[in-house]
């Protein structure tokens, strides 16, 4: 086994990630037989024997998904949560192959690495640090797979896994591109907060992207005004007349049960009781299909490291066909329901690497 030594910064931009992705591999090539630390190095035996996962903390936790997709489960050995969205990690949680541990440092010496998102916390040698969440398009997400894959001697591994994501995507953002006509829908992505009983659309650039490179258009940048009041009436006016211009809306309201949450919801939650006048009256759209006990989606896990499933239910939602199944989102305005993830739905070898799934381009 070798040793590498890799400097931790606190958070890599998109160009450093790059570099420190290269500085990895580098210092594996030269890696040296002693293990240190200091508040600045940090090193590894590579390849991992064994890993634990922050799979629960302010920033979302660590999609699993990446490791599954380099048939890393084998060895990972520790969750902090059972919050997890995959039922091969709950399949191992079942059967006591992983364990569910507190974020102690005692707890996470245990493990060759440690896994996280949130670097707000104390950290020891063996922490590693992942920002797939920090990036602003779908594919850099999907991107750091690659760094993953220096820590087991995986690279190209990762590199098909990425290459082959990337192809699907960029075949069906052309395929996309090649239907349109003059016509490009419109999209709302907005979300509701019912504490507040305001409404907002989001401005993340990686949502963003999905809309544009499937043939759509988000609404109109000139709207500069992002928060709308139900309770006032002025507000509540103005947030009807942006509704009048969509033609396809993507609900991100947070509820706690998704399977409860209905077009009637939506509906509720913007005064309106007939929405029929509206464009979008057939095309009301959520991203909780997958789910988890009801509070954790596979949208924060498996649509990041493959988010041309994303960009194909994407296209399905702003051209339909009525041939494709989605992965990742239901339209409520149609009655779709949810599926609840559980263990007994994991139907594979789990220490063998998940094939990506890449849906039909033509």
């Amino acid at each position: 086994m070798l040793i590498i030594s890799i400097y931790i910064m606190d958070k890599p931009s998109k160009s450093s990630r790059m570099l420190l992705m290269a500085r990895v591999i580098s210092l594996f090539r030269m890696a040296v037989r002693t293990k240190y630390c200091t508040s600045r190095i940090k090193s590894y035996v590579i390849p991992l024997l064994n890993y634990s996962v922050d799979t629960q903390s302010s920033q979302g936790g660590i999609p699993v998904s990446f490791f599954e997709l380099l048939g890393l489960l084998g060895s990972l050995k520790g969750i902090t949560s059972d919050a997890v969205a995959s039922p091969c990690v709950l399949k191992l949680l079942e059967a006591g192959e992983v364990v569910k541990f507190e974020k102690g440092a005692e707890e996470v010496s245990q493990f060759a690495a440690h896994f996280i998102s949130d670097t707000d916390q104390l950290q020891t040698c063996n922490f590693a640090n992942f920002f797939p969440l920090s990036e602003g398009t779908p594919l850099q997400r999907a991107e750091w797979i690659k760094f993953l894959g220096a820590f087991a001697n995986l690279e190209t591994k990762a590199n098909q896994v990425y290459d082959a994501v990337k192809a699907s995507y960029n075949c069906l953002s052309q395929m996309a591109a090649k239907r349109r006509t003059s016509f490009k829908p419109i999209v709302a992505w907005m979300e509701y907060d019912k504490n507040g009983g305001v409404w907002c659309f989001t401005k993340e650039p990686h949502k963003l992207k999905f809309v544009e490179d499937a043939g759509g258009e988000n609404i109109d940048k000139s709207i500069n005004k992002i928060t709308y009041n139900v309770s006032d009436p002025d507000d509540l006016e103005a947030l009807h007349a942006i509704l009048c211009t969509v033609d396809a809306v993507i609900d991100e309201t947070i509820s706690s049960y998704p399977q409860n949450y209905t077009q009637k919801t939506f509906l509720d939650n913007i005064s309106l009781e007939d929405n029929s006048c509206f464009a979008f009256n057939q095309s009301i759209w959520r991203y909780d299909k997958r789910v988890r006990q009801g509070t954790t989606l596979d949208w924060h896990d498996g649509a990041i490291s493959q988010p041309n499933l994303v960009l194909a239910d994407m296209i399905e939602a702003l051209f339909p066909t009525g041939n494709y199944t989605t992965s990742y989102f239901r339209n409520i305005a149609k009655g779709e329901g949810v599926i609840d993830i559980s263990p007994d739905m994991c139907d594979r070898d789990a220490s063998l690497p998940f094939v990506p799934t890449i849906p039909a381009c033509g």
